[in-house]
């Protein structure tokens, strides 16, 4: 069952921890290349700010970005600005979206997210916690996906693997670690297991990884489609 009031404590701790890392960096560091291509930290920094407001609007029932293109074009406005600026940003957005959840509210009403995409509003802060704590990761600032709370890992792993159930381009999965299993893919096609640590299996999921860690029986390991 979804706790709301839970992940948004969570939602504030994983902040706190990006935060303490982002003041360690300095204006050129700022500048410098991230883990996410064509973005450097600013770029990751403004988009987890833009992000905490977007997931306003969504609680608000507005529409999270004005358009694709708004919402490119913030991040890049935003990405060369000073690191004070950034931190002053994480922490102000961050203290909006922690208002709204404590806003009272139907918890169990859908909502919708980009491309029309819709949810349930109690899971929208664990959308927020998502953010959060991968992008602490893209900033290449010493927090790894090993580092991730345990909790977090099991979490992300059971919805992604949900998200590419289904999924016809996807052979039908089972993904084993030493925290869980979970099955995912289409009912098509030869099975594959694949078995690895939580971080490599999180970081396959989610893009951040390109699975060699990953042992594979069945067949090769499954080409993800992009999140």
């Amino acid at each position: 069952m979804i706790d709301h009031a839970h992940d948004l404590a969570s939602v504030r701790e994983a902040t706190e921890r990006l935060l303490n890392a982002a003041a360690h960096l300095d204006n050129a560091a700022a500048a410098e290349p991230s883990r996410l291509p064509g973005w450097s930290r600013g770029h990751v920094l403004a988009h987890i700010s833009r992000n905490a407001d977007a997931l306003v609007n969504v609680l608000r029932g507005l529409p999270m970005y004005v358009s694709g293109d708004a919402r490119d074009a913030d991040i890049a406005r935003d990405a060369p600005r000073p690191l004070p600026a950034h931190l002053a940003d994480l922490r102000e957005s961050a203290a909006r979206f922690d208002a709204q959840g404590a806003a009272p509210a139907d918890w169990e009403r859908t909502v919708e997210l980009r491309n029309g995409v819709t949810d349930r509003a109690a899971r929208v802060p664990f959308r927020r916690l998502v953010e959060v704590e991968l992008h602490h990761v893209d900033l290449a600032v010493g927090y790894e996906l090993e580092d991730l709370p345990e909790e977090f890992t099991g979490r992300e792993t059971d919805f992604l693997a949900r998200r590419f159930s289904g999924l016809a381009t996807v052979p039908p999965t089972r993904i084993v670690t030493d925290a869980g299993e979970w099955t995912t893919g289409g009912d098509t096609g030869a099975p594959v297991t694949v078995t690895g640590t939580p971080a490599d299996v999180v970081g396959w999921l989610a893009g951040r990884r390109d699975g060699t860690a990953l042992r594979t029986t069945g067949g090769p390991l499954p080409a993800l489609p992009p999140l």
